[in-house]
C-alpha cells in the first residue's frame, strides 16, 4: 500500500472516530438524563403502588372474611377487569425494541430472549398476541406468524407520559375487550451502564399476590377514611397504576438502549483509534523503508562515480 493510500485511510478513519465519539457523547447525555427521569418516576410509582395495594388489600380482606356486599356497600369494590384473573386463552406481550440502530446487540438480545420465552411457554402461536414498540420486533413477529394487534414506531429518545399514553390506553382497552387475558411487558431492563437483563413483567391483571408483595402493605387492618369512596378511588387509581407500570418499563428500556448505544459507540471509537495506530505504524515503516532505499541509491551512485 502506498504512502498516499495509507494517509487517506488514516484521515478517513480519524473522521469516523470523530463521528462515533460525538455519538457516544450524545448517547451519554441522553442516558444520564433518563437515569434521573427513571429515579424520579420510581418515587411516584412507589407511592401510587402503596395507595392501590392498601385499598385493594382491604377489598380482598372483605372477600376473605365473607362480608356481604350490602354490609359494607359504601366501601366494597366490584372486582372488575384489572383484578379478576380470567382463564388464560391468549397472552398479550407488549415488547419494546428500538427503531434506531448503532446500539450494539440491543434489538437482537430482545428478539432472541423473546423467542426463547415464547417457545418455552406456549404450545401454539395462536396463544400469543403482540403489541410491538419498534419496527424490528413488529417485523420479526409478522415473519414468525405471531399476531400483531398494535404497533408503535419512532418513540422519542426521552418519551413523555403524554406520548406513551396512546400505547398504555390501547393495551388496557385490548385487555378489557378480552383480546388477551393477561398482559406482560417485555424489555431489556437497565441494570447499569454496562449491563442489562431481559424482563417479562406481568402488568394485567393486578393479582392479589402482586398487591400482597408490596412491603408497604401491612397484615394489620386499620380504618382509613377515603372520599368519596374506596370504589370511586380505585376506579381512578387502578388504570393509573397499570399505566404507570407500562410507562416505567418504557423508560427503563430506553435507558438500557442509550447505555447500549453509548457502549457500542465507545467500542467503535476505540477500534477506530486502534486502526489509526496500526496505520500510523505501517505508514512510518513504509516511509522508513523508502528513506533507506533512497539513501542506498545515493550511496550506490556515489560509489559508481568514485569507481569511474
Amino acid at each position: 500500500m502506498s504512502l498516499n493510500e495509507l494517509k487517506k485511510r488514516m484521515d478517513s478513519t480519524s473522521k469516523t472516530a470523530q463521528i462515533t465519539r460525538a455519538m457516544q457523547m450524545v448517547s451519554a447525555a441522553k442516558y444520564h438524563k433518563l437515569v434521573t427521569v427513571a429515579k424520579n418516576y420510581t418515587t411516584y410509582s412507589q407511592v401510587l403502588r402503596r395507595m392501590v395495594a392498601r385499598i385493594a388489600k382491604y377489598q380482598f380482606d372483605l372477600l376473605d372474611d365473607g362480608v356481604p356486599m350490602d354490609v359494607d356497600e359504601a366501601n366494597f369494590v366490584d372486582f372488575h377487569d384489572f383484578l379478576i384473573e380470567r382463564p388464560l386463552k391468549r397472552i398479550g406481550y407488549l415488547v419494546i425494541s428500538s427503531d434506531k440502530g448503532l446500539a450494539g446487540g440491543y434489538n437482537s438480545s430482545v428478539i432472541r430472549s423473546m423467542e426463547e420465552m415464547l417457545e418455552r411457554d406456549h404450545r401454539s402461536k395462536e396463544e400469543v398476541v403482540v403489541l410491538a414498540i419498534g419496527e424490528p420486533i413488529a417485523k420479526y413477529c409478522r415473519e414468525q406468524g405471531y399476531e400483531v394487534v398494535f404497533e408503535q414506531q419512532d418513540l422519542s429518545d426521552t418519551p413523555s407520559f403524554t406520548e406513551v399514553q396512546l400505547i398504555m390506553r390501547k393495551a388496557i382497552d385490548l385487555f378489557r375487550n378480552q383480546v388477551f387475558d393477561a398482559l406482560y411487558v417485555c424489555y431489556n431492563h437497565h441494570v447499569s451502564a454496562l449491563k442489562s437483563q431481559f424482563r417479562a413483567d406481568q402488568i394485567l391483571p393486578l393479582s392479589e399476590v402482586d398487591m400482597a408483595d408490596d412491603l408497604a402493605v401491612t397484615t394489620t387492618k386499620s380504618a382509613v377514611l377515603i372520599e368519596p369512596s374506596q370504589a370511586d378511588v380505585l376506579d381512578i387509581l387502578l388504570p393509573q397504576y397499570a399505566e404507570s407500570q407500562i410507562f416505567a418499563a418504557i423508560i427503563d428500556a430506553k435507558t438500557a438502549e442509550h447505555a447500549s448505544r453509548m457502549n457500542a459507540m465507545k467500542s467503535a471509537t476505540d477500534n477506530a483509534q486502534d486502526m489509526i495506530d496500526d496505520l500510523k505504524q505501517q505508514y512510518n515503516q513504509e516511509r522508513q523503508v523508502r528513506v533507506t532505499d533512497e539513501i542506498l541509491e545515493i550511496i550506490n551512485g556515489a560509489n559508481a562515480l568514485n569507481n569511474k
